[in-house]
C-alpha cells in the first residue's frame, strides 16, 4: 500500500505495522457502524497534531452505508498534496485511517434518523448539489466564498441536510443558516511570528481570506472538528458516539 505525504505528493509506502493498525481501527469501526441501525454517521481522526490548540481530532468525514465502493465508505474532503486545490473523495475505512496519521485515536457521531436519512440521500446523490469550492485553505474563514477546508464541507454539508433548512444548494445559504442554528467557530491562535518562522505561508494556507483586523490579532475564527461536535451536542443533533483513545474505547467521549 501506498500514502501520498507532503507538499510535493510524492507515493510513500506505509510500512506493515501502520496498515495493521489501521485495519484494527478499521475493524472496531465497522463493528461499530454495523450495531446501529442507521445508513450515514460522522467518523473523526487525528491526522495533524492540534494538541497544541486544545483539539484532538483534525479531519472527519461522513461514512455511508452500501456505498457503490463498499459496505462502509468514508466520503470527505481532501487537499491535494498541499496545493491550494481540494477534491471529494470516497475511501474505505482502512485506508481512511492509513493517511499518514498521528496516532488511531478514533470517533463516531450518529446522527437524529430524520437528519441522518436525509444527509444519506444527499451523500448519495453526490456530485449533485456537492456544496464543494475546490479552492482550499487550511484555515478558510467560516462562511468564505473564495475558499472551503474539509471540515467547512462536512458542517456546510450537515446544514444542507436538517430538515428545518429546507433545501440548500449555496454554501453561503448552508453556513449561515448552520451559524443562525448556533454553530460557532473554535479560534485559533497563529501568531505573525509563527505564520513567518513557521513556514505557514504555503499554497494550502490563505491569510487574506481573514479581515485585517483578524490577521492583526492572530485569533482565527476556524471550523474544527471539536466545533463540529459541540454544534451537533448542542443542538440535539447528535444521538449517539464512540471514541476509541490510545486503542480503548472511552466511556464517555471526550472534547473533539
Amino acid at each position: 500500500m501506498q500514502a501520498r505525504a507532503g507538499a510535493n505528493c510524492e507515493a510513500a509506502a506505509v510500512s506493515p505495522a501502520k496498515v495493521a493498525a489501521a485495519a484494527e481501527t478499521a475493524m472496531h469501526t465497522v463493528a461499530a457502524l454495523d450495531d446501529v441501525d442507521a445508513p450515514v454517521a460522522l467518523v473523526a481522526r487525528v491526522g495533524t497534531d492540534l494538541s497544541k490548540h486544545g483539539l484532538v481530532y483534525s479531519h472527519v468525514g461522513f461514512a455511508l452505508r452500501d456505498h457503490p465502493d463498499g459496505r462502509w465508505t468514508v466520503l470527505h474532503l481532501l487537499n491535494a498534496c498541499g496545493t491550494d486545490r481540494s477534491a471529494l473523495h470516497a475511501q474505505g475505512l482502512v485506508n481512511f485511517f492509513a493517511d499518514d496519521l498521528v496516532n488511531q485515536d478514533a470517533r463516531i457521531v450518529w446522527l437524529q434518523p430524520a437528519l441522518a436519512q436525509r444527509l444519506a440521500s444527499q451523500l448519495r446523490a453526490l456530485p449533485r448539489n456537492a456544496l464543494h469550492q475546490p479552492h482550499y485553505n487550511i484555515i478558510a474563514r467560516p462562511g468564505s466564498r473564495d475558499y472551503q477546508n474539509s471540515t467547512a464541507w462536512v458542517l456546510e454539508t450537515l446544514a444542507a441536510a436538517l430538515p428545518e433548512a429546507g433545501t440548500l444548494h449555496d454554501r453561503s445559504r448552508a453556513y449561515a443558516y448552520a451559524e443562525h442554528d448556533g454553530f460557532q467557530p473554535d479560534r485559533i491562535h497563529i501568531a505573525y511570528s509563527k505564520r513567518i518562522l513557521g513556514g505557514l505561508f504555503s499554497a494550502n494556507a490563505a491569510f487574506t481570506d481573514h479581515p485585517v483586523g483578524t490577521r492583526l490579532s492572530g485569533d482565527y475564527p476556524v471550523i474544527t472538528v471539536r466545533s463540529i461536535l459541540h454544534y451537533l451536542q448542542a443542538r440535539g443533533y447528535a444521538v449517539q458516539q464512540r471514541e476509541w483513545r490510545n486503542g480503548r474505547l472511552q466511556s464517555r467521549p471526550g472534547p473533539g
